[in-house]
C-alpha cells in the first residue's frame, strides 16, 4: 500500500509526516452395606463423606479400628452405609446437607492397608507424590514470573532506517517564464527488522524527538532546522519528509539527530561513575542496582553502623565524600546523570533532474517490549487448565471416599465371617459404650452383660417414667409455641 503523506501545518520550515493508509497500527492454565433396622439412631461413620451418594450414615460406634483378639480382629461398630436417618429428614434433604468441606490432599491418599490388597495402588500414591512436586515447582515459577513482570522486560533489537532523496517537478508550479520549478524531496522512514511480533509499528512510537539540520549557508538561519518533538497530543506516523524548492541540481550536507523514547527512561552516566559501575547509559534502577554490587563485591558497607557507606578512593573522588548513608545515594546521583546523547546521521543531498531517487540504509539499535512478556501475562491470567485440573481432582476425591468404603465394608464383613460369636459380643458391647456415651449416662457394664439385669423390673419402671416425663415436656413446648404465636 503506498503511504499517504499529510503536510503539517504551519510556516516555514516544516515537516510532513507519514501515514500508512490513514490508519494507526496497534501494538499489541460403591455399593452400600446392608440394611439397617428401622428406626436406629445413627451417626457418620469416621472415613466416609456424608456428602457422597455411595457413602451414607452408619451407626454410631466407638471401635472405630480393628484390633487383634484371640487372632481376629474387634469389629469396626456396624458396617458402613448401614445406618439410616428416621423422622422427617428420613432420606436426607437439601436443607440439611452438610457444608462442603474444602478439598485436601489427605482426601486423595488411598490407606495403607489397601496397598497389601491392591499391589497396583503404590503406583497411584508414585504419581501423587509426583503430582506434588510438580505442584510445587509450578508455584514457584508462577511466583518468578510475578516478580519478572514488576521490572521491564527489553529486548534489542534492529531499526533499519531509510533515507531517501530525490528531485521533482510539480506540474502546476511554473514561474513567468513558463520555466518548471524544482523542489527536492528527503523522506525518513524505518522498520523493525525480524520483527517477531509481525505488527508493523509506527516509526515515530522509537523517539522522543528528531531534528533535521540542513546547510546553513545555502538556506539560511531561519530555513535550515526541521524539528519534531513529542507531545501528549502527538500523533504517531510512519515517516517524516522535508521539501525545498531549488534550482537544476542540489548537493549540501545534512545532519539528523534521533533521541530515542526509552521506557523506562534512561541516563547518561558521568565518565568517572560510568568507568567505574561499567554503564555508558542506563535508567537509574540499573545504575543503582550495579553500585549496591559494586558495595557488596568491595565490602563498603559499614560493618556497624549498616545505614552508612564507607567510600574507597574512586566514590571518594566522584562523590567528595568518605562515608554516606545509603538512602543518601539516590540524590546524590543526580547531578551524575544526564541526558543520553542523540544518535547522529550524517546524510549528503546529492541530486540531479533525470536521476532516480537515491535511499541510504542505516540500522539503529532499539529496545522493545519482549514477546515473552505477553506470553507470561496470558499464563499467569490462564483458568482453564486450572478448571480442569479442578474438576480431575474432585472426581479423584469421589473415587477414592468409595475406595474407602468398600475398604470398611470388606473389614466388617471379614471380621464377621472370622469369629461371627465373638465379633457380635464386641459388637453389642461398643453400641452399649457408645449409647451411655451419648445420653451420658454411667452403669455397671459388669451387670449389664448378663440376662438377669434386663429381667429386673425396676429399671423398666424408670424408663417409662422418663418417656411419660419426656413427652409432658415435648407438649409444655408446644403448647408455650401456640400461645406465642
Amino acid at each position: 500500500m503506498r503511504p499517504n503523506y499529510s503536510t503539517q501545518a504551519g510556516a516555514q520550515p516544516s515537516a510532513t509526516v507519514m501515514h500508512h493508509g490513514g490508519a494507526a497500527y496497534s501494538n499489541s492454565r460403591g455399593p452400600s452395606g446392608p440394611p439397617n433396622p428401622a428406626g436406629s439412631n445413627s451417626k457418620h461413620y469416621p472415613g466416609t463423606n456424608p456428602s457422597h451418594p455411595n457413602a451414607t450414615s452408619s451407626g454410631s460406634h466407638r471401635g472405630g479400628s480393628a484390633h487383634q483378639s484371640g487372632g481376629n480382629p474387634r469389629p469396626r461398630g456396624r458396617p458402613p452405609g448401614s445406618g439410616s436417618k428416621t423422622g422427617s429428614n428420613a432420606g436426607g434433604s437439601a436443607a440439611n446437607k452438610p457444608p462442603v468441606k474444602k478439598k485436601k490432599l489427605a482426601d486423595r491418599v488411598i490407606p495403607l492397608e489397601l496397598t497389601e490388597i491392591v499391589p497396583e495402588s503404590e503406583s497411584y500414591m508414585e504419581l501423587l507424590d509426583f503430582e506434588k512436586k510438580l505442584d510445587t515447582t509450578i508455584m514457584r515459577k508462577r511466583l518468578e514470573i510475578q516478580e519478572a513482570l514488576k521490572r521491564p522486560l527489553k529486548v534489542k533489537r534492529k531499526l533499519r532506517v531509510m533515507i531517501t532523496t530525490q528531485l521533482n517537478v510539480p506540474p502546476e508550479a511554473k514561474d513567468l517564464e513558463d520555466k518548471p520549478v524544482l523542489q527536492w524531496e528527503m523522506r525518513v522512514e524505518g522498520k523493525l527488522v525480524d520483527d517477531p511480533q509481525k505488527q508493523r509499528r509506527k516509526f515515530s512510537t522509537f523517539f522522543k524527538s528528531l531534528i533535521i539540520e540542513l546547510d546553513r549557508e545555502i538556506y539560511g538561519p531561519d530555513n535550515h532546522l526541521v524539528e519534531w518533538h513529542r507531545s501528549a497530543n502527538t500523533e504517531e506516523t510512519d515517516g517524516y519528509q522535508v521539501k525545498r524548492p531549488c534550482e537544476e541540481s542540489v548537493d549540501c550536507k545534512c545532519t539528523i539527530l534521533l533521541v530515542l523514547d526509552h521506557d523506562p527512561p534512561q541516563y547518561k552516566l558521568d565518565p568517572r561513575l560510568a568507568r567505574l559501575l561499567g554503564l555508558t547509559s542506563q535508567s537509574r534502577p540499573v545504575i543503582i542496582e550495579h553500585f549496591w554490587q559494586y558495595v557488596k563485591t568491595n565490602k563498603l558497607q559499614d560493618h556497624e553502623e549498616h545505614e552508612y557507606i564507607n567510600c574507597d578512593k574512586y566514590l571518594e573522588k566522584i562523590f567528595d565524600c568518605k562515608r554516606m548513608k545509603i538512602c543518601e545515594f539516590p540524590i546524590r546521583l543526580n547531578p551524575l546523570l544526564s541526558a543520553p546523547e542523540p544518535i547522529k546521521i550524517c546524510h549528503q543531498i546529492d541530486v540531479s533532474p533525470g536521476e532516480p531517487k537515491k535511499t541510504n540504509v542505516f540500522e539503529l539499535d532499539v529496545e522493545v517490549d519482549d514477546v515473552v512478556k505477553d506470553q507470561m501475562k496470558t499464563f499467569l491470567l490462564s483458568t482453564q487448565s486450572q478448571n480442569e485440573i479442578l474438576n480431575h481432582d474432585t472426581k479423584i476425591q469421589e473415587n477414592i471416599s468409595i475406595i474407602k468404603g468398600l475398604k470398611m465394608n470388606r473389614d466388617f464383613f471379614q471380621s464377621y465371617s472370622s469369629n461371627p460369636k465373638e465379633f457380635i459380643h464386641e459388637l453389642l458391647a461398643s453400641q452399649s459404650r457408645d449409647l451411655k456415651t451419648m445420653t451420658s449416662q454411667a452403669g455397671n457394664p459388669e451387670k449389664e452383660r448378663r440376662a438377669e439385669f434386663y429381667q429386673d423390673p425396676g429399671w423398666m419402671n424408670e424408663a417409662v417414667g422418663r418417656y411419660i416425663n419426656s413427652q409432658v415436656e415435648g407438649r409444655r413446648l408446644e403448647l408455650e409455641q401456640s400461645m406465642k404465636g
